[in-house]
């Protein structure tokens, strides 16, 4: 197992939930980016069926989402960036949640529209407790 220091102190990063947290939700962000710019038809149909597709629009988000997986990778190993990276994840999470909320009727298939909601909400509240875990002592992080 690897080890961070950080002022001193170490942790074993391998036991991390947060750092488990981090490389899954930074996996996250690169696959549903690859899906948006490789497969954007597969993705609107699949997992975004709201409007009409645009391609552009999709890669232009594709960009958000290369973004924040590149931002939690790098907070996976500098640990300084953990607590603002997975909180700023954790707002874009809770705003595109309240989107779909607003939308909720709109997917197609209809049982979508929930379920990305809830998902999408879920996902927020995982954030936001990884985010005040990472606010903790490397020592007694989960």
């Amino acid at each position: 197992m690897s080890t961070v220091r950080t002022g001193g102190a170490s942790a074993v990063r391998g036991a991390s939930v947060v750092g488990a947290g981090l490389l899954a939700f930074a996996a996250y962000h690169f696959v549903i980016a690859a899906l948006m710019i490789f497969a954007p038809h597969a993705f609107f149909t699949n997992i975004g069926p709201f409007g009409v597709q645009n391609d552009h629009y999709l890669r232009d988000t594709a960009t958000f989402n290369v973004a924040f997986g590149v931002s939690l990778a790098i907070a996976y190993w500098r640990v300084g960036w953990r607590t603002p990276i997975l909180c700023c994840v954790a707002l874009q999470f809770a705003l595109h949640a309240i989107n779909h909320l607003a939308d909720i009727g709109a997917a197609h298939p209809h049982w979508l529209g929930p379920a990305d909601f809830i998902s999408l909400a879920l996902a927020t509240a995982l954030l936001a407790w990884l985010a005040r875990e990472s606010m903790r002592p490397l020592e007694v992080q989960r």
